[in-house]
């Protein structure tokens, strides 16, 4: 989760933004699509 709050406040700095809203979109997005991908994962049987 560190390296998404990273690459938001990366992508804000490049992009000459502030970083709050960025940072909370990239991780926010970026935890719900590792969760979606783990809960198929599970369902399908190949979870780690």
């Amino acid at each position: 989760m560190r390296f998404l709050a990273l690459l938001g406040a990366l992508g804000a700095i490049t992009g000459e933004a502030r970083p709050r809203k960025p940072v909370v979109r990239v991780v926010f997005w970026g935890v719900l699509a590792m969760a979606l991908t783990a809960g198929i994962g599970r369902v399908v049987g190949r979870s780690a």
